[in-house]
């Protein structure tokens, strides 16, 4: 059931998969290269990040919204990243 598109967005988390939007969703890719699992969203995502305190909420930014999944593995900090403090 895979659309027709391109690979957009890409993050990874610290467990090495790769999280990539695309066409039906956000893809997930083992180190190795294997496909684990698609991300359905009501909308093509156009990217994805990790957030929040402790990198584990992802979020997938599509035409019209935001959408929000928490995740069981952090995300790869970013270099920049600094969790400011006070925050939840």
């Amino acid at each position: 059931d895979e659309k027709d598109g391109v690979p957009d967005g890409m993050k990874v988390d610290v467990e090495g998969r790769v999280y990539c939007t695309g066409p039906g969703g956000t893809w997930v890719f083992a180190p190795n290269g294997t496909r684990l699992a698609i991300i359905r969203t009501p909308e093509i995502p156009a990217n994805v990040a990790f957030g929040g305190p402790d990198l584990r909420t992802l979020f997938f930014t599509a035409r019209t919204s935001v959408y929000t999944l928490r995740a069981t593995t952090p995300g790869q900090p970013h270099p920049w990243y600094r969790v400011r403090k006070g925050s939840r």
